[in-house]
């Protein structure tokens, strides 16, 4: 997600929702907030790069996805798990006939991506990832860093998940610029397509 989670309670510090109180009661919030075991976490503001990446990538699927019957949503599409929990990932890819008509959160996700920052990385790493590979339909996890030019790819296989990291040394890429091929969808692209207008600050500037 763009920024920090912060757990909050509607009304005391004790208060569990049900998801279908959840649902109901974030349908009238200004903001975005993710349900887990009962809890709201709120979702706060983040960075430039942490909004344009996001934006980069949707960029890159759409056309590529067209005329396949695939929705991409950026930040503001929830995805639900089976166990009842509620997430907002940066973005978001479904292929599947059963969310042709989904309007309050989506189900059967084939790709989710995750922008990392330093306040959401643990989660993102962990009790996300562990909830979004517990998705069935999910074929692709990718995690972008938005302070240095790195991917990494989780793409699903017949017994279990195939890893693989791509980053370069520089913040820039004049001398190197990797492709990167996203099997699960058949996109290939440059990583500087995904890093487009974002400048890095180097070391010594920080």
């Amino acid at each position: 997600m763009i920024a920090q989670p912060k757990y909050i309670s509607p009304q005391d510090d004790q208060l569990i929702m049900s998801p279908t109180e959840y649902l109901a009661w974030e349908s009238v919030q200004d903001s975005r907030h993710e349900y887990e075991n009962g809890r709201i976490f709120a979702m706060t503001g983040g960075t430039v790069p942490h909004s344009q990446i996001p934006a980069n990538l949707s960029a890159l699927l759409i056309p590529h996805l067209r005329g396949k019957g695939c929705k991409v949503s950026v930040n503001d599409a929830k995805v639900t798990i089976r166990s009842g929990k509620y997430y907002y990932p940066d973005v978001v890819v479904s292929c599947d006939e059963r969310d042709r008509f989904s309007r309050d959160f989506l189900q059967y996700p084939t790709l989710i991506a995750e922008v990392l920052s330093p306040t959401t990385e643990a989660r993102d790493r962990g009790i996300k990832q562990q909830n979004y590979m517990l998705i069935d339909t999910l074929q692709t996890y990718i995690l972008i860093n938005s302070e240095r030019p790195r991917i990494e790819i989780y793409q699903r296989l017949d017994l279990g998940w195939e890893y693989l990291s791509i980053a370069i040394e520089q913040t820039n890429f004049d001398h190197d610029d990797p492709l990167i091929h996203i099997t699960s969808i058949d996109l290939q692209f440059p990583l500087s397509a995904l890093y487009e207008n974002i400048d890095f600050f180097d070391s010594e500037q920080i």
